[in-house]
């Protein structure tokens, strides 16, 4: 049986087709895959399936029955739901609250509410408790509440866009599980992902898209994560391993004894310590919210620190503004691009400007030089691969790794000394991501001092010099990235080790184990 079936789908945008004659059937009771690098069409076609936006061509079938879809609450009413990849929570309200809001006619807002949401939450799994705090849980729990969100408008067939982006692995493991119950139960999930081992190990089928178009199917069984990525992008899996180490003895960034508080004096950062030196990487793991953004806004200047110092090379800078630290060779590659890296409503180039106003080729003197600033961004678009029709479009009009890949040229642009990267390549695809990778090597080994915080624990192993983990705040543990793996630094994430994580290798058999262990 089918459950969602869109034919010939095309949508075509001024100056770009989106989507060209696309071809997506997903059967009942399947997670069904959608991969394809950034700017492939999946948001686009997901947003035709959610109502969000009408196809100039092609038809929407559902249960096997052709439809119209005008608005996500037509969507919603054919049993379609999603869950974005930024989610959609009040923090002030109570998962109940959250959960009926706008749809208070279902079962009303008090205890018919309360039995239909605990209800949903046993059936599948999902553990989510209807008075608990949106603001007190974490980023797994608060999915698991979105999920709860489309379950309880009565969806059977869920859209999950970029689910695992910000999960350690034993929270992914469990997401996997409620997916497994979902399908058991008949329920279809499209699962949307640029982690192509993810993709292989929870689909039961996988549709590929490039430039707009589905370029074909794959059954995981039969399929690598090579293969996929050729499929994807036409070249292989790119890898974050670094070969040589490049780390000098010469301190860029210094950090003494951090501590920041928020207004209730709960502290957000407890005598946080670390040195970066010149040619290395520093990799921060953590779950969110555990003071990695606090972290951030420190070191860039958008918060002062209550106590500690920061030392960027002989001069504290403690006390400087955000504009000086960027004159002086901090570079900032923000968690959040929509929110703190672009202005998305203006061009190109007018976003190449943007955190170096002071500074060449984009200030001649005290005035701005638009006409010097348009032609770098010419470069950076070249240079960086960003693929665009030209420089005047808003940052709006670009897919998400061609944004980021602006963001990293016009950083990478000001030769910084010390930079800030964080979650470099989260939601960009394969193609993007690798670029990313290389621009970073390649600055490392120009000397530059990184400190790279991510949610992708590979790309953190593969990329640093040095882990540290964070943790309520506090660097807890430390570890060689040669030897941990992702499991292992996960555990360490959600505080169950401290002090320096060692790699346990698994117990030799043999005839010689019982009387060494004597």
């Amino acid at each position: 049986m089918t459950a969602v079936e869109l034919a010939g789908i095309t949508k075509r945008f001024p100056g770009v087709v989106a989507n060209h004659d696309i071809h997506l059937t997903v059967r009942k009771g399947t997670v069904h895959a959608l991969v394809g690098e950034n700017g492939a069409g999946k948001s686009t076609l997901m947003k035709i399936l959610y109502g969000m936006q009408k196809p100039d061509e092609g038809t929407i079938a559902i249960d096997g029955e052709q439809v119209s879809l005008s608005s996500p609450a037509d969507a919603i009413a054919r049993g379609i739901g999603m869950v974005h990849q930024h989610f959609m929570l009040a923090d002030n309200l109570t998962v109940l609250e959250n959960v009926v809001l706008g749809s208070e006619k279902l079962y009303g807002i008090g205890g018919r509410a309360r039995r239909r949401i605990t209800e949903i939450s046993d059936r599948y799994g999902l553990g989510v408790r209807p008075d608990a705090m949106v603001e007190e849980l974490g980023v797994a729990a608060r999915q698991r509440v979105e999920i709860l969100k489309v379950l309880y408008r009565g969806a059977r067939t869920l859209i999950l866009d970029e689910p695992t982006a910000v999960l350690v692995p034993q929270e992914v493991d469990a997401l996997f599980d409620n997916l497994r119950e979902l399908k058991s139960e008949g329920l279809s999930v499209i699962f949307i992902s640029h982690k192509l081992g993810e993709v292989l190990s929870v689909a039961d089928d996988i549709t590929v898209i490039r430039r707009g178009t589905t370029v074909g199917t794959a059954v995981p069984s039969e399929t690598t994560p090579r293969q996929l990525a050729e499929m994807m992008v036409g070249s292989e899996l790119p890898t974050p391993e670094t070969a040589e180490s490049t780390v000098t003895d010469r301190p860029v960034l210094t950090v003494e004894k951090l501590r920041l508080t928020a207004p209730g004096g709960k502290a957000l950062l407890d005598d946080v310590t670390f040195t970066i030196h010149a040619g290395e990487v520093l990799g921060i793991a953590g779950v969110e919210g555990n003071g990695q953004t606090e972290l951030v806004d420190a070191l860039i200047g958008l918060r002062h620190a209550d106590s500690g110092t920061i030392r960027l090379g002989d001069e504290e800078i403690t006390a400087w503004s955000t504009r000086k630290r960027r004159e002086q060779g901090v570079g900032y590659i923000p968690e959040d691009r929509h929110r703190h890296g672009l202005l998305l409503e203006a061009p190109l180039w007018e976003n190449r400007i943007l955190g170096h106003v002071t500074e060449k080729p984009n200030a001649k003197g005290v005035w701005l030089d638009p006409k010097a600033a348009q032609e770098d961004t010419r470069r950076i678009v070249t240079a960086y691969d960003v693929r665009t029709p030209g420089i005047d479009v808003t940052a709006a009009s670009l897919s998400g790794g061609n944004q980021q890949k602006l963001i990293v040229g016009r950083e990478m642009s000001h030769k910084p000394r010390f930079l800030i990267a964080a979650h470099p390549t989260r939601g960009v695809d394969v193609g993007a991501q690798a670029a990313i990778w290389d621009h970073i090597r390649e600055a490392r080994r120009e000397g530059l001092a990184v400190l790279l915080i991510s949610a992708d624990l590979d790309e953190l192993i593969g990329l640093s010099d040095t882990l540290r983990v964070i943790y309520d705040g506090r660097l807890v543990a430390d570890a060689d990235p040669a030897s941990i793996t992702p499991e292992e630094l996960g555990s360490a994430m959600t505080g169950a080790a401290t002090g320096h994580l060692e790699h346990e290798e698994p117990p030799a058999a043999g005839p010689g184990t019982e009387d060494e262990a004597r």
